[in-house]
């Protein structure tokens, strides 16, 4: 499948470069950036290499939200969830007070209410099906998986069933938006933040010590999560809100029904001034979109330069019936629930947000189900 082989049958033999692919990512990621230069939008530029960066650093450190969930619930350890709560706190330092202090800036806020909770529970069973969540789907098709090319497809799918139903969870009623900084202020907000995290973290730790588990993270899950956290950053003050993954596949899908034939137009969720505008307006004008194809071509120009791309077989049926089926959940998912565990946990939480820290709490018991379920698909509960 690729142009890619090891030098020798030794384990340590260097890689060759996959010229083609590395040219394919970089020949990309350059033409978008010259299309949105062209059209006078530096901040486009910014997100497109903020994207960039991130494919290279998730991909680079093998940083997974999803594995690391797992292990967590299947034995106990704690690392790649402590690594998560890194990326967290150094994207807090900037979210909170700036988008507090400033009316150029937002959080990442949603409110608390039933459509939250099923859609982050509903979320976690997909992503433990689908091995991938919407960042770590993301990464892996560029790093060339084929599997989760069909997760992301599905992904894009069940992103516009999800926006279609979004309005009658909301009608369900709920809670408005609880912000740290409305409460204590830009500063007070931070310390609460960071104190939340802090607080988490020790309970995930006394946890793993609980089950005898390692909890220390690995030096990757450190180095990724430290760097992963500066990006989260650059991609703030590019784009003017937290990071956001899952808006950009539910615009896709709603583009290529609308080529298709289907006007969803007159959907509640499309006449709202967001996605009505995202709809109506090229892709590249939807911050989302910009750093998930940053990303995309981030991994594979990664992925390429430092491993043989796309070399490995195609799984069983089985395991490609997960990966549509996650997919699907995972899209409706994220739209019900305002986010995955990017832009609803991670950009949540370092809004100071307490939607983000539900949504984890609800997410955990959907991951706990999909695990369950995925020796049925040929799976491992490990």
């Amino acid at each position: 499948m690729s142009t890619v082989s090891l030098a020798a049958s030794d384990p340590g033999a260097a890689v060759r470069i996959d010229r083609l692919f590395l040219g394919l990512a970089l020949g990309a990621t350059a033409i978008l950036i010259a299309l949105v230069l062209l059209d006078q939008q530096p901040a486009s530029a910014a997100l497109i290499l903020g994207g960039f960066g991130l494919g290279v650093a998730f991909l680079k450190a093998e940083f997974s939200f999803t594995a690391a969930w797992r292990r967590f619930l299947t034995r106990g350890e704690a690392g790649g969830l402590l690594g998560g709560l890194v990326v967290i706190a150094i994207c807090a330092l900037a979210v909170v007070p700036v988008a507090a202090l400033t009316q150029k800036y937002g959080g990442a806020i949603a409110p608390l209410g039933p459509s939250l909770v099923i859609g982050a529970f509903v979320f976690g069973i997909g992503m433990q099906l689908a091995n991938g969540c919407g960042s770590g789907t993301l990464y892996t098709v560029g790093g060339g998986s084929g599997r989760m090319l069909v997760t992301l497809l599905f992904f894009v799918i069940g992103s516009v069933f999800g926006s279609l139903s979004l309005p009658a969870f909301l009608a369900l009623g709920g809670v408005d938006p609880v912000l740290a900084s409305d409460y204590f202020g830009a500063w007070g907000g931070l310390a609460v933040t960071l104190a939340s995290i802090a607080f988490a973290a020790a309970i995930i730790i006394a946890v793993a010590r609980a089950r005898g588990a390692n909890y220390l993270p690995s030096r990757n899950y450190l180095i990724g999560g430290f760097t992963i956290g500066l990006l989260c950053i650059a991609v703030f003050v590019a784009g003017g809100h937290p990071w956001s993954v899952t808006f950009g596949y539910t615009v896709w899908g709603a583009k290529a029904a609308t080529a298709l034939g289907f006007d969803l137009s007159h959907a509640a969720f499309w006449q709202w001034p967001g996605p009505k505008h995202a709809l109506s307006e090229s892709v590249l004008s939807d911050t989302s979109s910009l750093t998930d194809f940053g990303m995309l071509f981030g991994a594979m120009a990664a992925a390429a330069a430092s491993k043989p791309f796309a070399a490995t077989a195609w799984p069983p049926v089985k395991s490609i019936l997960a990966a549509g089926i996650g997919g699907l959940l995972m899209g409706w998912g994220a739209r019900v629930g305002f986010g995955c565990n990017i832009g609803a946990f991670v950009g949540g939480v370092a809004s100071g947000s307490l939607h983000g820290w539900i949504w984890f709490l609800a997410a955990l018991p959907g991951c706990l189900i999909g695990i369950r379920l995925r020796p049925l698909f040929g799976l491992s509960r490990d």
